[in-house]
């Protein structure tokens, strides 16, 4: 007997700051969004709480961006852990695990994204080992692939005597997604730098040019794909 599978799509994403998703793969977003896939986001911190200038006003900013970026991509907010910015070092990996073991039992996803381990912030690596732990193979589960993403201004800035490479092995056409992405992007734009930063509107186009250009496209977003499990 066939077996007919749908091809619909649960897909989580996993970040350790609202921005990450849209710095990383809001083209993509977008384009899961277009084949009429469920997507959900996990942040763990708020993404300003370590900086010297922080104040309550903006972690409301950041969030509240974070909020419309969803509204413009197509995608849901689970919640935001609200654990210490630039501090998921100093919490116990077991307790980071369990909650994103709790999102996963909740929506059960068949496609998850999240940070690379090439990543230099610290907060990206251990949220990529969480993961990682979260949805280690066992029997029974539904999910089948895992993929990490690219952060301007943190995967550019590793090197291997810290992290490990990223080395991107799946190409996602983003060329009709560009508009919403950068839409999205001015939504956060108090984490936009000045060009020539790598996180300024001009260094993320340029990134989505060159991995394009690397496959013959004119806009992309790459990933690494971590594990892959066809049933």
């Amino acid at each position: 007997m066939k077996i007919i599978k749908s091809s619909k799509n649960i897909v989580l994403i996993v970040v350790s700051h609202p921005d990450d998703e849209t710095i990383g793969m809001g083209g993509t977003i977008a384009r899961h969004l277009r084949n009429g896939d469920e997507i959900f986001a996990l942040s763990l911190t708020d993404g300003v709480g370590s900086r010297s200038s922080f104040d309550t006003k903006k972690k409301e900013a950041r969030l509240e961006a974070a909020l419309q970026a969803s509204k413009i991509l197509g995608f849901k907010w689970l919640e935001n852990l609200n654990y210490q910015d630039n501090k998921l070092d100093s919490v116990p990996l077991l307790k980071i695990i369990k909650e994103i073991e709790k999102v996963k039992d909740l929506i059960k996803p068949n496609l998850i994204y999240t940070h690379s381990s090439a990543d230099l912030n610290i907060d990206h690596r251990v949220v990529n080992q969480a993961v990682l732990t979260s949805f280690r193979p066992q029997p029974d589960e539904v999910w089948n692939e895992i993929r990490t993403f690219e952060i301007s201004s943190s995967t550019d800035y590793g090197h291997k005597s810290v992290t490990n490479y990223f080395t991107p092995n799946l190409y996602i056409d983003i060329t009709d997604y560009w508009d919403a992405k950068l839409e999205a992007l001015k939504k956060y734009s108090m984490e936009i730098r000045d060009y020539p930063h790598s996180r300024s509107y001009k260094g993320i186009e340029n990134l989505a040019i060159h991995r394009g250009n690397q496959v013959g496209l004119k806009y992309a977003e790459s990933f690494e794909v971590i594990r892959k499990i066809i049933r």
